[in-house]
């Protein structure tokens, strides 16, 4: 289908800072395509570039330059102990030449590692919070950005994976980029799968899909939250930023679902780990246990069940990566 010109146009109209390595490669999953009688391919956002990439840089684009549009010299992220998020939170905050403190979540590791050690590589503050509760977080962001603030600095803080509007136009653009990739490759995808954590990511791409026209399928594989409780919350998301582009989208283009969570978020599933055995002895494609290896363990289910027979798939690789070296 032809690129949308003009909401290309009112995207660009929104300041970001260019942090992304983009356009990120899209290409074909060739072993997994004839096992499972599909055409699946692979949009590769784990390749961003920026502190060894992600989906979350998009996002931060058009974060850190609200950031400096309102003259903010410090920003305030809180996620897991793990979190990509804040992972490149912390590097495009010192890009951008801010102070950065992490609000981390979870039991406190002895040592660093992962995207821990890279978070202390990039010259993070940190603070932990000994809860798994997202609300936790947020609440403890917020006491922390208060407290900077009274200290006379100027505080930019965002939320669990930066999912708010202003981020969300991040995966607005990566659908028309990936529009862009279905020209190039001469396909026409009928699904896009990808792991729904914050919800930010699907929002964006139910956003791009709802403003185009675009008559294939999203489907977000959760990671932490229920499918109602999920599905309702994107929805809410992606009204808020389709909003801010002058248009609205539909209740029943979100869709998720919550069957490969496992036990909890952050906690590894056996399926998971299967699927980053099977694409990396397969596609030679790294994964990470905490999303886009859930996410894959969802496609290969749809895939075994005979679902998707025949139908072209897009699986987007959000990244995660360092999260194995935990």
């Amino acid at each position: 289908m032809p690129i949308p010109h003009e909401l290309r146009a009112r995207l660009d109209a929104f300041a970001r800072v260019q942090l992304s390595l983009t356009p990120t490669p899209c290409h074909a999953l060739k072993s997994i395509s004839e096992k499972y009688g599909a055409q699946v391919f692979c949009k590769r956002d784990d390749l961003t570039g920026l502190a060894l990439g992600g989906n979350k840089c998009r996002k931060l684009e058009f974060l850190v330059a609200e950031a400096l549009a309102k003259g903010c010299d410090t920003m305030v992220a809180c996620g897991g102990i793990q979190s990509n998020f804040c992972r490149l939170a912390a590097a495009a905050a010192s890009v951008a030449g801010m102070e950065i403190h992490l609000v981390l979540g979870g039991d406190r590791p002895q040592g660093a590692a992962g995207n821990l050690l890279l978070d202390q590589l990039l010259g993070a503050s940190i603070h932990y919070v000994e809860s798994t509760e997202w609300d936790t977080w947020e609440a403890e962001a917020r006491a922390l950005a208060e407290r900077l603030e009274s200290e006379g600095k100027r505080v930019f803080m965002m939320p669990v994976g930066g999912s708010v509007p202003i981020g969300i136009l991040g995966y607005v653009d990566a659908f028309l980029e990936i529009l862009e990739d279905q020209e190039r490759l001469g396909v026409e995808f009928d699904l896009m799968v990808h792991a729904s954590g914050s919800g930010g990511t699907q929002a964006g791409l139910v956003v791009g899909k709802e403003l185009t026209g675009w008559p294939g399928e999203i489907l977000g594989i959760s990671v932490a939250m229920e499918k109602e409780a999920l599905e309702e919350h994107i929805f809410s998301l992606a009204s808020a930023t389709a909003g801010l582009l002058g248009g609205k989208v539909v209740r029943d283009s979100v869709r998720v679902d919550d069957r490969f969570i496992g036990e909890a978020y952050a906690v590894p599933t056996p399926q998971g780990m299967r699927a980053l055995e099977e694409l990396a002895t397969k596609e030679g494609v790294i994964l990470d246990r905490v999303y886009t290896g859930k996410a894959m363990a969802g496609l290969l289910h749809l895939l075994d069940q005979g679902l998707l027979s025949g139908k072209r798939v897009l699986f987007i690789h959000t990244g995660g990566q360092p999260e194995i070296f935990s």
